[in-house]
């Protein structure tokens, strides 16, 4: 297991989006209106009618987070259960979307119809993860108190419509720092409704245009120059292709190995062509990769990226696709560029095979900003990056997604129960603490072609946007990515001494 009680480094700088949500989302955990307080008034009925439109999905605690200390052999039927609660969820979410007008007129049907079915739900599913871990000599924590569910408002906070743009920690391990507008969130197709082709977004709240973001808002991963004394400034270039031969699926092994469509929303694999639900890391580590290196069987994926025009791809009735909400056509990188840089402070040392890495969070709608890491730009403009919306590019200018990886290490583990506590963000110095070591760190930049969405009347068309969780209605803040390396031990030494010496190697 990897550490527990040391520090956390959140990739989110919190104060460039907190002082404008810091009502919605403090404290680590979510606090949200009550919308049905009106209910109990008297003449009450219109309000009560507003109140219930203004639920636009469901947030419950994510126990997968909460559960650092699971036994190895209890991972696998814990891993099972979790999957299962997000599938709890998701279910939940459809039937809210569905039953809008029971919602109108009748202030409890949420509560009672909905929310309440979702609790008890869930509370069989926590026993069973504490039956499991039980089962082979762990401690079980007490999960019933994360049963729960609330509604959630499209627009959880008031926000005064200008986040900022503080600077993070470090150019290189970039957190996520506002760069973009407040918004409503989306609220915006009539009663209840999130906008989006399928109902459950984008909306025209999440896109601005990148010419109105300022200039410098985040502090950039733009090189090493301002290293020191014991830095290390080279890089490793790995060309894996675009994923043109359309590898795709609703697995993750990393989050839900052994269960299929654990994720809810597909993805885009390049390097490793092995990478299912089912993948054994013998099977990964045997596989064919799409990398010019050989020597990179290294698995890199994202979710994909869908243009919403009224058209359905071939996933329209499947899971991971139409059945989860995510719907359009599917638009494949027209660059996809993977590079491995060095750590300001110090020299990095070798990566363990099938180490596995998450950035970002699937969930951040409705988990909050502590493990949000997105960056979203225009080509031309990528010194103006928004984290909460999506860019809409000038003509002749391309969408561009970014993820810089966690780069410090525990020394000891690839993995972690929580997916997250064996890796770290550096330092505000560039150092890692907690005797963590500096690993290469992962840069990932997709650039993709897609024509500017138009926004007329408050709606938005053509619109663009990422894979999701149903529940988490597209947003951008969504956006995450995922890495498991299987570098030949070969190359991995090449990688790092090419790093460490100062040399940019591909």
């Amino acid at each position: 297991m990897g550490r527990n009680t040391r520090k956390r480094r959140t990739p989110l700088a919190t104060k460039a989006i907190a002082a404008s949500a810091a009502l919605a989302l403090g404290g680590g955990g979510l606090i949200w209106a009550n919308f049905y307080a009106s209910a109990h008034e008297e003449n009450s009925a219109n309000q009560t009618k507003s109140a219930g439109a203004q639920i636009a999905t469901i947030q419950c605690p994510d126990v997968g987070q909460k559960l650092t200390k699971v036994p190895n052999r209890a991972r696998r039927g814990v891993d099972r259960e979790l999957a299962n609660l997000d599938k709890q969820i998701s279910e939940a979410y459809a039937r809210l979307a569905s039953t809008r007008r029971a919602q109108a007129g009748d202030p409890g049907f949420v509560d009672n119809a909905i929310l309440g079915p979702l609790k008890s739900k869930r509370t069989a599913a926590l026993d069973r993860i504490g039956i499991n871990i039980r089962r082979v000599g762990g401690k079980a924590p007490n999960l019933g108190k994360f049963a729960g569910c609330r509604g959630m408002a499209a627009n959880p906070n008031t926000n005064d419509g200008n986040a900022g743009g503080g600077q993070n920690n470090d150019g290189q391990d970039q957190g996520q720092n506002n760069g973009g507008q407040g918004g409503n969130g989306g609220q915006d197709n009539g009663q209840g409704g999130n906008g989006g082709q399928a109902g459950n977004g984008p909306a025209a709240a999440d896109f601005i245009n990148i010419e109105d973001v300022q200039p410098n808002s985040r502090n950039l991963p733009n090189g090493l120059a301002a290293n020191g004394d014991g830095g290390s400034t080279g890089s490793f270039t790995t060309n894996c292709g675009t994923n043109e031969n359309e590898n795709r699926n609703s697995d993750n092994v990393i989050v839900a190995p052994g269960v299929s469509n654990g994720a809810q929303h597909q993805h885009d694999y390049v390097g490793n062509q092995s990478n299912n639900a089912f993948a054994s890391d013998e099977d990964l580590a045997n596989a064919q990769t799409t990398c010019q290196n050989q020597g990179d069987k290294s698995s890199y994926f994202w979710p994909v990226l869908r243009i919403q025009d009224g058209s359905q791809d071939i996933d329209q009735g499947q899971p991971g696709g139409g059945q989860d909400g995510n719907v359009g056509k599917i638009v494949e990188p027209a660059e996809a560029q993977l590079k491995f840089v060095g750590n300001r402070t110090s020299d990095v040392v070798a990566m363990p095979k099938a180490l596995r890495i998450i950035t970002g969070d699937a969930k951040s709608f409705t988990n909050g900003l502590n493990n949000a890491n997105t960056s979203w730009s225009c080509t031309g403009f990528e010194d103006r990056q928004v984290t909460d919306k999506y860019p809409i590019c000038p003509q002749g200018s391309s969408v561009v997604r970014t993820s810089n990886f966690q780069s410090c290490w525990d020394g000891q583990n690839i993995d972690s129960a929580n997916h997250r506590t064996h890796v770290d963000f550096v330092e505000a110095d560039g150092s890692c603490s907690n005797g963590f070591r500096a690993i290469p760190q992962l840069q990932v930049r997709l650039v993709y072609d897609v024509q500017a969405p138009q926004i007329n009347n408050g709606q938005v068309q053509n619109a663009f946007a990422v894979d999701s969780f149903p529940e988490q209605l597209h947003k951008p803040i969504t956006d995450h990515n995922d890495f498991i390396n299987f570098f030949d031990e070969d190359v991995m030494n090449e990688m790092v001494q090419c790093i460490n010496n100062g040399e940019d190697c591909q």
